[in-house]
């Protein structure tokens, strides 16, 4: 039988400066253009226009890591675990060092080249219970910190496509189940289960489903996907400049005036009010799309003047987006951040995974 342990992000109202670098604990913030910043209003993304499916959108850190005592159901998951005969420790991580405590135990044996690596066989199953897609990315980011080996150190065991190995396989324990409905996260997205007890089966009977994995050149990850773009305080998009390119595609040159930019991995912010943005993105075909939404100004029968937007699109292994002016806000898993500098993502395939059934 197997060892779990179910992980709970704590607030940073617990422990300033807690857990996700530069004291987000949820999220992970670390500088203005590298991780959110949703303590300053510093002009957020238009989240009154991500769709639906981002319930996560414009909430703050501390309304997301509302996690003081173990909710009802982690105690309702470690009851069903522990009715299957698992061993079972509830831990709330309030700091980074507490979250690479537990992620410690996933390490396998000690390899020649003095590499940390997750151990395949490990008789421990990790469970992340999340208020939001952000906390989860909190976990994975943490992972990825430990395991990925630097680039002087690269093991010749490691695949051509990847630059870190196999992630250990985590479980999703969904603490918000509304945002399983109309307001879909990313265990929704992926048709998790959202019951304390069908979680416990998968931890325990279920396999691990390998999913794609954005890194990016800011130190972070993403797990479903960004939106950049701002709107004013009536909700109309702002106007942005920023080259855009998707491997050896160029969607803006950073002449054109852009209203969003979406970044998918997986659906989150597939569509913009009545605007489709992305058309399949899938968190395990290897691959990322990119969208642009540029207004177009085009001339009728009778020469009046008329604004159109046309969406353009491309997909490939990484995307960078260059801001020609001033700061450009985004949302990424659901949590705000500005983009003053040059970012990239790109993509590794199958680098994680969930337990599923």
């Amino acid at each position: 039988m197997y060892d779990v342990v179910l992980l709970t992000l704590g607030s940073e109202r617990d422990a300033p400066g807690g857990c996700g670098s530069g004291g987000a604990c949820c999220g992970g913030a670390t500088g203005a253009d590298t991780a959110p910043t949703s303590q300053t209003d510093t002009g957020r993304a238009n989240t009154d226009q991500a769709n639906s499916n981002q319930a996560s959108s414009g909430q703050t850190d501390t309304e997301q890591c509302a996690t003081e005592r173990p909710r009802v159901p982690v105690l309702a998951c470690a009851d069903a675990l522990n009715a299957r005969g698992a061993r079972v420790e509830t831990v709330t991580a309030r700091s980074d060092a507490e979250i690479d405590a537990v992620l410690a135990r996933l390490d396998g044996p000690a390899r020649p080249d003095g590499l940390t690596w997750p151990d395949p066989d490990s008789k421990i199953r990790l469970v992340v219970a999340t208020a939001s897609d952000g906390q989860l990315r909190a976990v994975l980011r943490r992972l990825v910190k430990r395991y990925a080996p630097a680039p002087s150190k690269r093991p010749a065991d490691l695949p051509g496509n990847r630059t870190l190995p196999d992630l250990p396989p985590v479980a999703v324990l969904p603490l918000d189940p509304a945002r399983g409905g109309t307001h879909r996260d990313l265990a929704a997205q992926l048709g998790l289960p959202r019951d304390p007890a069908a979680v416990a089966a998968a931890v325990l009977d279920g396999t691990p489903r390998r999913l794609d994995l954005l890194r990016n050149d800011g130190g972070s990850v993403t797990l479903d996907g960004a939106l950049l773009g701002a709107a004013d305080d009536a909700g109309r998009p702002l106007h942005w400049r920023a080259r855009v390119e998707v491997d050896d595609t160029i969607l803006t040159d950073g002449e054109e005036p852009l209203l969003a930019c979406a970044v998918g991995n997986a659906g989150g912010y597939a569509t913009l009010n009545d605007v489709t943005l992305l058309t399949a993105p899938d968190p395990a075909d290897g691959q990322v799309e990119v969208a642009v939404a540029v207004p177009v100004v085009v001339r009728s029968g009778w020469g009046r003047k008329r604004v159109r937007l046309e969406v353009r699109r491309a997909r490939g292994r990484a995307v960078s987006v260059l801001p020609r002016e001033g700061k450009v806000p985004y949302l990424d898993d659901g949590v705000e951040g500005e983009l003053t500098r040059k970012r990239s993502w790109w993509v590794e395939p199958g680098a994680w995974a969930v337990w599923s059934i």
